[in-house]
This record gives C-alpha cells, sequence and structure tokens, in this order.
C-alpha cells in the first residue's frame, strides 16, 4: 500500500531524517514521540503535501484513496455540514449513512460554527470517510475535547475501522490510551532531525522493548 524509504538529510529536508517503514491493508499504527518533533509533518508528507519529498522516497499505490483528519476540522463555515461532505463527492445517500455513523444524522443542515468541538470532529471524520479511503490519517483526533467526548470519539473510530477491516489508519498522538484501544502497530519518531526509532507490531514486541515502548507511553501521558 504505502513505502517510506525517507532520507530528509539528501533532501535537505529541515525535520525528517532517516525513515524507512511500510504500511499494510489493516495496520492501525499510532505515531508517537515528543512535541514538536515532526509527527505532522510526516503525516503530511504520507498525504502528499510535502513537495520536498518526492515519488522516491514516498511510493503509493497509484490507486491509494487517503483520507485526512486534520487537527482543525476544516469544514468550509458558509455550508452545512452535509455540503461539506458533497463537495469530496458523497451522494445524498451516502451522506446520511456516513452522518448517522458518527452519530450527526440531526445536524445534516447546520452550520459548522453551529456545532460543538467534538461535533465538528466527528463532521470532518464523516468527511474523510466519504471518499472511501484505503488510508485514514487522523492527526491528534482527540486534541482539545474532554475526557468523555474523547472516549466517544475512540471508541467511534475502533468500531469504523473494525468495520472497514482492510482500511490501514496512522494516528498522531500524544496518548498512551489511543495507542492501547486503536493501535496493533506502534511507530515512535525521535531526534533532529527525526528518524523512526521504533516500528513494532503490539504482538512482537519483546519483553525489552515492551519495557522501553511502556516507558515512552507512560512518559507522553503526563
Amino acid at each position: 500500500m504505502l513505502e517510506l524509504q525517507i532520507d530528509g538529510r539528501t533532501s535537505g529536508h529541515p525535520i525528517l531524517g532517516a525513515i524507512t517503514a511500510r504500511v499494510a491493508e489493516g495496520d492501525r499504527i499510532c505515531l508517537l514521540g515528543p512535541s514538536g518533533v515532526g509527527k505532522t509533518t510526516l503525516l503530511n508528507a504520507i498525504a502528499g503535501l510535502d513537495r520536498r519529498l518526492g515519488e522516491r522516497m514516498i511510493k503509493r499505490s497509484s490507486e491509494l484513496r487517503v483520507g485526512y483528519l486534520f487537527q482543525e476540522h476544516r469544514l468550509l463555515p458558509w455550508r452545512s455540514v452535509r455540503q461539506n461532505l458533497a463537495m469530496v463527492g458523497a451522494s445524498n445517500d451516502e451522506i446520511d449513512r456516513l452522518l448517522a455513523e458518527v452519530g450527526l444524522a440531526e445536524v445534516a443542515e447546520a452550520l459548522p460554527d453551529q456545532l460543538s468541538l467534538g461535533m465538528a470532529r466527528r463532521a470532518a471524520l464523516a468527511r474523510s470517510l466519504a471518499i472511501k479511503p484505503d488510508l485514514l490519517l487522523l492527526d491528534e483526533p482527540f486534541a482539545s475535547l474532554d475526557p468523555d467526548r474523547a472516549a466517544e470519539l475512540r471508541s467511534l473510530i475502533t468500531r469504523l475501522l473494525d468495520a472497514h477491516p482492510r482500511m490501514a489508519m496512522i494516528c498522531v498522538t500524544h496518548d498512551a490510551r489511543d495507542a492501547d484501544q486503536l493501535a496493533n502497530r506502534l511507530w515512535y519518531l525521535e531526534g533532529a532531525p527525526a528518524e523512526l526509532q521504533w516500528d513494532q507490531p503490539l504482538t512482537a514486541v519483546s519483553s525489552a522493548s515492551a519495557s522501553r515502548i511502556s516507558e515512552q507511553l507512560r512518559r507522553l501521558s503526563v
């Protein structure tokens, strides 16, 4: 599906260094690391939004569809929730289904500024799903939400992933609970420039690695 062979030093990238990894169907990856290390930068590169890293360093299937839930919902404020989804090609029936899946069936005609932050985040998630993505990118989707709303959105994303088992996900987070609930694989980014320090499927983590991962997750949750 996706192969990363990034060498930021040779490309003159100011943030990313050596990052080698593969993403396959069904991978649920939580991308961890210190604040400001370059997690969002890497996500933008994977989405094709960083032109400094070309096809040689980020190889993707020609048919790969990528949905991206940004930190800000980026819904057009002058268009209704329904209209925002229609802009990415969703039919009325698809919009009704998606909004029902994310619990927003009653606010289809509302404008984004009439929604709470959590509702706007769910509307943006529905828009990301409207393109029927093979790869779903989530950039700190639970940031600024209170614990109850974060837990609701985390459970919703888990249900959506379970309903689409071939869809891969990469989620940037600082919270160990996100990794515990969402991930079957962990990436940890560290350094300047940022390098992928480890890439571990949860089912294949050695006791030594598990100890290190637990410590990193504990630090990220503080």
